[in-house]
This record gives structure tokens, C-alpha cells and sequence, in this order.
């Protein structure tokens, strides 16, 4: 990510390669974690208007009323970002030994929509995508998954002990859409409210957790969470999906 700033131009907001989604385009969560960043309140509502491209300057635009920030690309209205109140989630912790268990049954191991996504992708390697591959919690609901997962050096912030606030966006992203049948029905994030008490630690075992709260048509909504390891909730999301055609994105799987 770069960005410059200027008291006559505006900002610019770029998203490297590394970091997608569905092929050509940013990780919503992770786009979503770097506008949030501009808002300065503890949790943010970013809605997804467009798929974000990648590798390309994009405009960080004062917006009107109660949208305080929107993200252009050109003529087009990539994002927007808003205050929002805290989800109201009440996921619980699975052990990090459940949450490993559950991450060997990952329902994308056996036909993934977005094997590059650098969330959740399969065909990512340790230290280059987060391989948050949260699967079905063993015993429980079929709509609750959970994976472990241990930030990279590469994801420090500006302290080189935690990440950035984008890295909890992101790795709170992916597992809400698993938590839904996304291997059957490919889906993208359309909208994501979250807060970020504090950042993941470098190097420090986490867990994330996800769960299925409902259908409407085309929408799917869920709720994620992230805890550390000693099970304190220090991140968490509520998010909307929507099913698409995923030859839109070239995707396969």
C-alpha cells in the first residue's frame, strides 16, 4: 500500500499485487482495512461499490453527509467509509487445538473459488498470504467455522511487534464467507462494519472464528471475530456478501 497526502492534492490509496482477492482485484477486507485507517473512529462501515483494482492510484475524496470518505477510481466510485457503531457479535473462542482442527477440514482444499485470494487462498504460501483457512468447528453448527492464525513479520505496522489495522480487517474477511457455502456459491464482500480494539501481534498464535447469521436473494450475512491467544476478543465484524457469477472474476474451482 502507498499513499501520499498533500494540503493541495489529494490522497492517493494503492493496493500492491500481494494483496487480492478474486484474480485482478483487492481483498475487500483488506481494501476495507486501509480506508477505515482515513475514518479515525474505533469501528468503520466500508461499503464496496465496484471491485477494486489493483497496482492502480486511486483517490481518497472527502464525500458529503454522513459518508465521510469515498475511494474513486477516476469517474468511478470504488468504496465508502463511514463511522459506524461496534458489531454486536457474540462468537465465542474456540482452543487454538479446535481451531487447528477445524482449519484440516477448510472446505476450499477441495474446490476453491479464489485460490489466490491472499486471505484465504489455497495456492498462497506461508508468508505470503495469511492462509486464515477457517473451516466447519467440529461438534457445532454447521454455520460456525474457525481457523488458527500467527501474523507474518511482513504484515508489521508502524510498531514491528503488531501489524497494521488492515491485517485484522482482512483476516476477519474470508472466514465469514466460508462460514456460508461459498465453495458452491462464489461470493464477494459488499459491505463490512468493524472494530479493532487493538492490533494482532507479530509472531503470537490468534484465532479467528466466523459465523453464518442469515440469507436474503443474492446477500449473505455473517459475523467474524478475532481473538488472541489467551482467547481476548480484539477484533470483530459483521459483513455483508454477494453471490456472483464467478466468471466475472476468472475465477476457477
Amino acid at each position: 500500500m502507498s499513499v501520499s497526502t498533500g494540503d493541495e492534492a489529494p490522497a492517493k490509496l494503492t493496493v500492491g499485487r500481494r494483496f487480492n482477492g478474486p484474480p485482478g482485484s483487492a481483498n475487500g477486507g483488506y481494501l476495507a482495512g486501509l480506508l477505515a485507517r482515513r475514518v479515525g473512529t474505533p469501528a468503520v462501515q466500508v461499503t464496496l461499490r465496484t471491485p477494486p483494482p489493483l497496482e492502480t492510484p486511486m483517490e481518497v475524496a472527502p464525500g458529503d453527509g454522513d459518508v465521510p470518505l469515498r475511494l474513486l477510481h477516476g469517474g468511478t466510485l470504488v468504496a465508502e467509509a463511514r463511522p459506524a457503531g461496534a458489531p454486536a457479535t457474540d462468537l465465542r473462542p474456540v482452543s487454538p487445538e479446535t481451531a487447528a482442527e477445524a482449519s484440516r477440514g477448510f472446505r476450499g482444499q477441495a474446490g476453491h473459488p479464489f485460490a489466490t485470494c491472499f486471505v484465504c487462498g489455497t495456492d498462497r504460501a506461508e508468508g505470503d498470504g495469511l492462509r486464515v483457512l477457517a473451516g466447519p468447528v467440529p461438534g457445532a453448527d454447521g454455520g460456525l467455522v474457525a481457523a488458527p492464525w500467527t501474523p507474518d513479520p511482513s504484515m508489521a505496522g508502524d510498531d514491528p511487534r503488531a501489524t497494521g489495522p488492515e491485517a485484522a480487517w482482512a483476516a476477519l474477511d474470508c472466514p465469514g464467507g466460508w462460514a456460508s457455502d461459498v465453495h458452491e456459491r462464489p461470493m464477494v464482500l459488499g459491505r463490512m462494519t468493524a472494530e479493532v480494539v487493538r492490533p494482532p501481534e507479530v509472531g503470537t498464535p490468534h484465532v479467528v472464528m466466523g459465523r453464518l447469521l442469515g440469507t436474503e436473494g443474492r446477500k449473505v450475512f455473517t459475523a467474524t471475530a478475532l481473538f488472541d491467544h489467551e482467547g481476548a476478543r480484539i477484533a470483530s465484524a459483521e459483513a455483508t456478501w454477494i453471490i456472483i457469477d464467478p466468471k466475472d472474476f476468472g475465477a476457477a474451482g
